[in-house]
């Protein structure tokens, strides 16, 4: 009986089979379709939301992550002071970490308010 250990056998593969590389090529492709459909607009995004943040100044009107409208009334390198309330006279600001903005509202929001 002849018998050829099994690790002979698949070193010499079948010569119909492709190339070994030609085997990873749906793989690279399943990267690049996610690169393009996932990691690219998700980069974006916060490269926009980095430069929206650190382009907020005094007077714009902001929603932070958490829900809270407000007025910037004060700004330093890390932390906003925002106006969310005026009862009575009495003004509420509240300190909000930088980090923490969502979004700016818009230029007709602001209009609509102040009239």
């Amino acid at each position: 009986m002849n018998l050829v250990p099994a690790f002979v056998l698949l070193q010499a593969g079948d010569p119909a089979a492709p190339p070994p590389f030609v085997q990873f090529l749906p793989l690279a492709a399943i990267f690049v379709i996610f690169y393009f459909l996932l990691i690219r607009p998700q980069q974006k995004r916060q490269r926009e939301q980095e430069a929206m943040v650190k382009a907020v100044a005094k007077g714009d009107d902001i929603v932070t992550t958490g829900g809270l409208h407000g007025r910037v009334t004060g700004v330093t390198d890390d932390v906003l002071t925002l106006e969310i309330a005026n009862i009575k006279g009495e003004r509420v600001r509240v300190k909000v970490d930088r980090s923490k903005v969502d979004s700016r509202r818009k230029e007709a929001a602001r209009k609509d308010d102040d009239s």
